[in-house]
């Protein structure tokens, strides 16, 4: 009969070691743990999203969120470490033109991604997309075979478009799934029109946010009055993009929102925190 309940000295043997798993960005700078020196205590970073968290990337259309998922593929895998690469959106051939792209601009070894990035194609396969157990058997076929450590699924809203008031149902049998198979997990969730922006409400309400390890939400901002231009120091027609770790039950975070840009080569580069941002500009050039 399995036991209902422990001591919590028993589950010392089991428990997780507090670590991070690169991003390839800033973000590995911005979840951290304490730890003691001498008298007091200290913050040390991550490194990365916590090891074997569930992390939850939110946020407007074209507000980077598969960018930073891609980020952290093409970074993982060459290390060599492998990803299982979830694609419900778009078809996986569009994910290879991409993820080579992002290789080819950080100067990594594509040979090692190509080996090392598994991929199921969601998108193209209304059975996976509908059944979440076939989807589910299929990837826990590729983890037993191929030893993946991380997964990403993109998106996981892609598997309850249409059926919302089975999201929390639908998000919590995966993030169970990842637990079970010692996965680190990153789920892309999409954004309603009628949500706020800067929050880390997505499709089906608040049910992956309350899931979830932790979440990241990206935002974008039309610089479209005066008043913004002025603030940011950016023309108008400009756009303004934004990062901010909503919450993490893991580890410490920064929880500042923080300046990105999406560079030529379709990766993330966080800037500065946004009040550092502003103050920067206001003391310097005019508005170009």
């Amino acid at each position: 009969m399995k036991r209902e309940f422990y001591e919590l000295g028993e589950l010392e043997s089991r428990a997780v070691k507090l670590f991070g798993i690169s991003t390839g960005t800033k973000i590995d700078e911005m979840f951290w743990k304490v730890e003691r020196k001498d008298d007091g205590f200290i913050k040390k970073p991550l490194g990365g999203i916590p090891f074997l968290s569930v992390i939850n990337i939110t946020g407007l259309p074209d507000s980077g969120k598969s960018v930073l998922a891609e980020q952290f593929a093409v970074v993982q895998a060459s290390r060599d470490y492998k990803i299982l690469f979830v694609t419900v959106e778009s078809p996986a051939n569009f994910l290879y033109t991409s993820m080579k792209a992002k290789a080819e601009y950080l100067g990594l070894d594509f040979s090692k991604i190509l080996k090392n990035v598994i991929v199921i194609d969601a998108s193209m396969n209304d059975e996976f997309r509908e059944n979440p157990k076939a989807l589910m058997d299929t990837m826990a076929y590729v983890i037993r075979e191929k030893h993946t450590n991380n997964v990403i699924i993109d998106s996981i809203t892609g598997l309850y478009e249409h059926k919302e008031v089975m999201a929390r149902q639908i998000v919590r049998t995966f993030f169970n799934f990842l637990k079970k198979w010692k996965q680190t997990g990153i789920f892309i969730s999409q954004k309603r029109s009628a949500q706020i922006a800067e929050s880390a409400e997505a499709a089906g309400g608040l049910a992956v946010a309350h899931i979830v390890d932790g979440t990241i939400v990206l935002d974008k901002k039309l610089v479209a009055t005066r008043w913004d231009s002025n603030l940011y120091r950016m023309p108008v027609g400009s756009v303004l993009r934004t990062i901010r770790i909503d919450g993490c039950r893991l580890t410490g975070h920064d929880s500042r929102t923080w300046v990105f840009e999406i560079t030529p080569g379709g990766t993330i580069n966080i800037i500065s925190p946004l009040e550092e941002y502003i103050s920067e500009r206001a003391g310097g050039s005019s508005i170009e």
